[in-house]
């Protein structure tokens, strides 16, 4: 198949709308459903994301995807008993890649409302049974087993979205799309993004443990799939704050941290003793859950709880920091890493406020914009 006819573009009024090859065949087929516009523009992306991470990483990796941004990407490592709880996942052993998935979409659990599913690997029955309960459009895997398809075809009514992309597709080196009936065309963006990268280290503290080294790249990765500007928290092998589009560095750091910091309160001891019924679906209690956080805690409890339990936070940035500011609000939030490009004129301004804060920090010299 040389091209796909859509029901319509972004909006229903943007008709016809259609994915083609100018070359070969499409590399990747529809198994269930009928993804839409922006459906193929998240798992294109998202999968990019995934594919490089695992990569980068040798781990089992997922993203979780709205309107072209992860509201989450996770390594398949395994999950503590306490995030089975907050995450809802199910009991009982889990493959890398459903750990992936749940840790992913535990990232933001109120972004990740009707996202798209992306999987480095395939999907199996443990993936595809958490996927089900999960309100989403559709998923990406280089594969499914027979029991996780089965699964994914009762979703939603039979309409559930299925892709299986060629792990082995490579894009043509030039790209082009239309703006305004104007043609663009760039390179495709193939910086890998290794462990090379992060030599760099540009701050009195150089004590970077394997941890941090992978949350950097996990963090970079991300980014580089991010509507621009961004900035990413990483903690544990999972995203926990993503800003992104926003057109001020502090606007996504503050943004970026905000999400961070619920993400940790989401552990408070009185955000896990709330019960809900068992009819209670899920985005139900993720909304209730929000508004706890928000109106029931006090500031002085989030303020505290989260002094004393988030920490060890890698935080990377898709260009460089033009201010100090964006470290200080980044502190607030436990970051100890910083991965950036570097290249500011206040750069040494930047550093000098990490290190007042005993941080590590690497430039890598790449910049990651993506629009």
């Amino acid at each position: 198949m040389t091209e796909l006819e859509l029901k319509y573009g972004c909006n229903p009024n943007q008709k016809p709308a259609r994915i083609f090859m100018q070359e070969g065949p499409l590399p990747l087929a529809v198994l269930n459903g009928k993804p839409g516009y922006i459906n193929f523009m998240d798992a294109l992306n998202s999968w990019q994301l995934v594919q490089q991470l695992k990569k980068a990483t040798s781990f089992a990796a997922a993203a979780s995807f709205k309107h072209v941004s992860p509201a989450g990407a996770a390594l398949g490592l395994p999950l503590s008993d306490e995030e089975r709880k907050i995450y809802f996942a199910p009991e009982g052993h889990l493959s890398p890649v459903a750990c992936a998935y749940i840790r992913a979409r535990g990232a933001d659990r109120l972004c990740s409302f009707g996202d798209w599913a992306a999987l480095s690997d395939i999907c199996d029955e443990d993936t595809a049974r958490f996927l089900a309960q999960e309100v989403s459009d559709g998923v990406i895997a280089p594969g499914y087993t027979d029991k996780a398809l089965e699964i994914l075809k009762t979703k939603r009514k039979g309409g559930y979205n299925v892709i299986q992309i060629d792990p082995d597709y490579k894009p043509a080196a030039i790209e082009r799309r239309s703006i305004f009936g104007i043609m663009f065309e760039q390179g495709y963006n193939d910086l890998a993004i290794r462990d090379e990268l992060l030599e760099n280290l540009v701050t009195k503290n150089k004590d970077l443990p394997p941890e941090a080294r992978n949350d950097m790249l996990l963090a970079l990765i991300t980014l580089k799939y991010t509507q621009s500007n961004s900035v990413c928290y990483v903690k544990d092998g999972m995203t926990i704050g993503v800003g992104a589009g926003q057109q001020s560095r502090i606007h996504c750091t503050r943004l970026a941290g905000s999400k961070a910091d619920i993400w940790c309160l989401r552990r408070h001891p009185k955000v896990l003793a709330l019960k809900f019924p068992e009819n209670v679906r899920r985005p139900e209690r993720d909304n209730a859950i929000d508004e706890f956080i928000a109106e029931k805690l006090t500031p002085e409890e989030k303020r505290e709880w989260i002094a004393e339990n988030l920490s060890g936070v890698t935080l990377g940035s898709d260009a460089f920091f033009p201010f100090g500011d964006n470290v200080d609000r980044a502190r607030q939030s436990g970051v100890q890493y910083i991965v950036q490009p570097g290249g500011s004129i206040r750069d040494d301004q930047v550093i000098e406020t990490a290190d007042k804060y005993g941080m590590v920090m690497a430039f890598t010299g790449i910049r990651l914009f993506h629009h």
